[in-house]
């Protein structure tokens, strides 16, 4: 049998190109190829090799990054709930997911070092897993995982996640940052979501994670501002003042606010605050200064910049319901508005 003949009993056209490529022991026995066999055609000189213990690639050559993507993903199954047992979710892989910059390079991201390059592939499972690094697979327990999202047939944390498994390991400082910053600049999550990753994985302690949390935070809110203005213009809206402060006239600063409809008084607030800031920290701040304007009269409208990116037609009703139903109210206290 050569390495590229079919196998037998058990035909493979149920399985994709590459996984008829990357097979562990426990199915190429399926196959018929017991386990001295497949020993033996994955020696050094043989057609065949062992990317990992158990698990063989069925052609010689180096394995392209979608067989060493399989090759880390059948090795995680295989070990400690028997090898190639079924999984408990009914899964190929069970919980195992990719994570760390293999799942950011599946995600195109430009920042991140292409797959083949990549001296490792970071797993992430649960934290109850024992599993040992080995070879170019290594682990990231966590618990309660997230649910996966598949790219091209392959399990892949979620963005953010994926991101906090990538800072976790990383050092330098300028890559962090454009990670981080590429995040969300292209979409990928938002800023907040982010944050509270990080935050979650303890993070945040680190002094260059800081700093480039710091500049993810200004890139989440200029393009949240950039929504809004999207948002106004978009759905015909009336001009507002953009990004101004309000104030009490010969009194003290009311806060700012990053759009302001004068004769209805309404006010919009782009709420991009980190996780970090409790919701206890919220009502002592922000809440409070919401609450001190609408004892006045002005109508705060609140948007997060999550609800500007997958809703603003929603949200410009809001905005429209609020300023029709300006009519209907006391007229509000007279304040000063200058720019921020």
């Amino acid at each position: 049998m050569s390495h590229n003949m079919p196998l037998s009993p058990r035909p493979l056209h149920h399985l994709s190109d590459v996984q008829r490529r990357v097979l562990t022991t426990r199915q190429l026995r399926e196959h018929g190829v017991t386990a001295s066999v497949a020993a033996e055609r994955s020696r050094a000189d043989g057609p065949w090799q062992q990317l990992l213990p158990g698990v063989h690639l069925l052609h010689p050559g180096p394995a392209t990054s979608e067989e060493r993507l399989l090759a880390a993903l059948l090795y995680t199954a295989s070990r400690g709930q028997g090898a190639d047992g079924p999984r408990p979710d009914g899964g190929p892989y069970g919980e195992a997911m990719i994570t760390g910059l293999a799942a950011l390079a599946l995600r195109h991201f430009s920042s991140a070092p292409p797959l083949a390059s990549l001296d490792h592939i970071d797993v992430l499972v649960p934290r109850t897993r024992r599993l040992r690094a080995t070879g170019f697979v290594r682990f990231v327990r966590g618990g309660p995982l997230p649910g996966p999202q598949y790219l091209a047939g392959v399990p892949t944390a979620p963005v953010a996640r994926a991101l906090a498994d990538a800072v976790a390991r990383l050092t330098d400082a300028v890559l962090v940052r454009r990670l981080l910053t590429e995040s969300v600049r292209h979409g990928h999550c938002e800023a907040a979501a982010l944050v509270a990753e990080l935050n979650s994985a303890r993070l945040l302690s680190r002094p260059h994670v800081v700093d480039a949390v710091d500049a993810l935070l200004a890139e989440g809110r200029a393009i949240a501002e950039g929504r809004l203005y999207d948002m106004v213009r978009g759905h015909h809206l009336p001009e507002p003042l953009w990004n101004v402060e309000l104030r009490l006239p010969g009194g003290p600063a009311l806060g700012g606010v990053d759009a302001y409809w004068r004769e209805q008084a309404v006010a919009v607030e782009i709420d991009a605050r980190a996780p970090r800031q409790d919701e206890e920290v919220w009502r002592g701040g922000l809440g409070r200064k919401r609450e001190h304007l609408e004892r006045l009269g002005i109508t705060v409208v609140r948007m997060t910049p999550k609800k500007l990116r997958e809703s603003p037609e929603e949200q410009a009703a809001v905005v429209r319901t609020a300023l029709v139903a300006a009519a209907d109210r006391d007229p509000a206290s007279y304040v000063v508005v200058l720019p921020r």
